[in-house]
């Protein structure tokens, strides 16, 4: 493994608490979309989460019509995504919070300047600013080190496609291996593992969703399912975490 030059943090429940925030919209409009087509299926924010995390909602759409079987026209995809992207841009801008401990390893990294920093994220561009902004982490992150499968990609696209971070390594000038990725759902750690790109799986936020029992099931799936090399619980781990990565074999 070449050495390790830039960090590449996913964004929602890994930088930032939001997605919590962001499902409870999101059930209210899929939903919606579920009663227009006939269909009786219902979710909750904390189900739809359960199974749609680390998706865009272009991406949960494709997956709401495959699953349940019907289809969307494009320009009735197009409006869902303009409605949902105002609401939780404006509930995240109000409520969205750092992940725990986080706060003092982006401010180390970026004083010691040895790795690069940048954002890759499935969440629309303007999701993904509301959400560091709201936390103060945007001055860690300037222009040209933020990137969204969403709105960097054309066409938009969404993990578990490796488009974004494959665009993203080609922007920033680093080779995949050279990297290393922090994601936390199978969605974002697969198209990390299909890019090439060294994985490091976090689960800290799947404490308050299902305790210790949820904790491990996440983590047991990032290293059997998605080849992640280590495992970070809390962001206070992250510097040993970083070194296992460094010289794994």
């Amino acid at each position: 493994m070449p050495p390790i030059k830039s960090i590449l943090f996913d964004c929602d429940n890994t930088l930032v608490l939001s997605e919590d925030i962001a499902f409870e919209g999101c059930a209210h409009l899929s939903n919606e979309i579920l009663e227009k087509h006939g269909i009786a299926t219902r979710y909750d924010g904390p189900t739809l989460m359960h199974e749609f995390v680390g998706l865009n909602f272009r991406g949960l759409m494709q997956r709401l019509q495959a699953k349940h079987g019907f289809t969307m026209a494009a320009d009735e995809a197009d409006a869902y995504v303009d409605r949902e992207l105002g609401a939780i841009c404006t509930n995240l801008s109000e409520k969205c919070q750092p992940c725990e401990g986080v706060d003092a390893v982006l401010e180390k990294l970026q004083q010691e300047g040895k790795y690069g920093m940048a954002i890759v994220s499935s969440s629309a561009m303007p999701r993904v600013q509301a959400s560091i902004k709201k936390v103060a982490q945007d001055r860690y992150f300037p222009d040209g080190t933020v990137f969204s499968a969403a709105s960097s990609l054309t066409p938009p696209s969404s993990k578990p496609d490796p488009a974004v971070y494959l665009f993203a390594c080609t922007k920033l000038g680093v080779d995949p291996g050279a990297c290393v990725a922090i994601e936390d759902s199978r969605s974002g750690a697969t198209a990390a593992k299909n890019a090439g790109i060294p994985l490091m799986g976090y689960v800290g936020p799947y404490m308050s969703e299902g305790g210790k029992e949820k904790q491990e099931q996440m983590a047991k799936m990032l290293i059997e399912e998605c080849g992640a090399i280590t495992i970070m619980y809390h962001w206070s781990e992250f510097w040993d975490k970083l070194k296992e990565v460094e010289t794994a074999a």
